[in-house]
């Protein structure tokens, strides 16, 4: 799978990887705060983004799409910086390419199956714009609204709003092959323990990583260490940038 992506700055690699619904320009902010002192590497997805649609839609997979771009361009040894279901790409990783990661940090999700359906309002409202023509983001606003009670998250979904090569607006991402792979996506295969240095960022508000999680955590990464961002929700990291921001350069500058 030959994924989009974006190159910005010099130095050691930081790779960021978008959650679902998402897309390279996500995690801009980050970004923005790395590329004066490493190379950042940005990816959209497959399924997402301007990168390729598939059937086939694994965290494995997904994995291997990253590795992939890092081998095109040469690059041996990396870091990994993944938010939701980024996050889990990233973890992912680890059981594919251990020796090649120098650091790991996963933003608000844990290696665990989530059993929860968080998104069937946002499948709701993505197939209901697909059902009429549309031809400004405004009008999708207003079909989207009919499910997505939330003026930030539609807004959101709507930065993955855009004119197809036919010339009419549409999705970028795979509407479809995301609900027909929901259940893995929302899933987690266990993978085994790696050992190099982790951190997990929590948003304080946010459910994704709850307590219950403590001990598939350290079986997975045993040398994991955390750090709870205070009045934060799963989107921390947009909340209180300034603060994920510092987060993630401390670790990665750590001794």
């Amino acid at each position: 799978m030959n994924l989009h992506y974006q190159v910005e700055g010099d130095g050691d690699t930081i790779v960021l990887i978008h959650g679902l619904f998402g897309s390279a320009d996500n995690l801009g902010l980050i970004a923005r705060s790395l590329k004066d002192q490493y190379k950042v590497i940005s990816v959209d997805l497959r399924n997402h983004g301007r990168s390729p649609h598939c059937d086939q839609f694994t965290y494995r997979d997904m994995a291997a799409d990253i590795l992939a771009v890092l081998d095109s361009l040469n690059i041996d040894r990396f870091s990994l910086v993944g938010h939701s279901m980024g996050g889990k790409v990233a973890m992912a990783a680890t059981d594919l390419a251990a020796s090649r990661i120098q650091r790991l940090l996963v933003l608000d999700m844990a290696p665990v199956h989530y059993f929860v359906h968080r998104h069937e309002n946002v499948f709701n409202g993505l197939r209901e714009v697909t059902k009429h023509t549309v031809e400004k983001r405004s009008d999708a606003e207003q079909y989207l609204a009919r499910h997505v009670m939330d003026p930030g998250v539609r807004q959101f979904l709507l930065k993955s709003f855009a004119k197809q090569e036919d010339g009419h607006y549409g999705w970028r991402f795979n509407v479809e092959g995301l609900i027909a792979n929901y259940n893995t996506i929302m899933g987690w295969e266990e993978i085994p323990a790696y050992t190099g240095q982790t951190l997990f960022i929590k948003g304080q508000e946010s459910d994704y990583i709850l307590p219950e999680h403590r001990e598939a955590i350290s079986r997975q990464f045993p040398n994991a260490k955390a750090h709870l961002v205070a009045n934060t929700g799963h989107w921390l990291h947009a909340e209180k940038p300034d603060t994920v921001n510092r987060i993630i350069l401390n670790f990665l500058q750590a001794a």
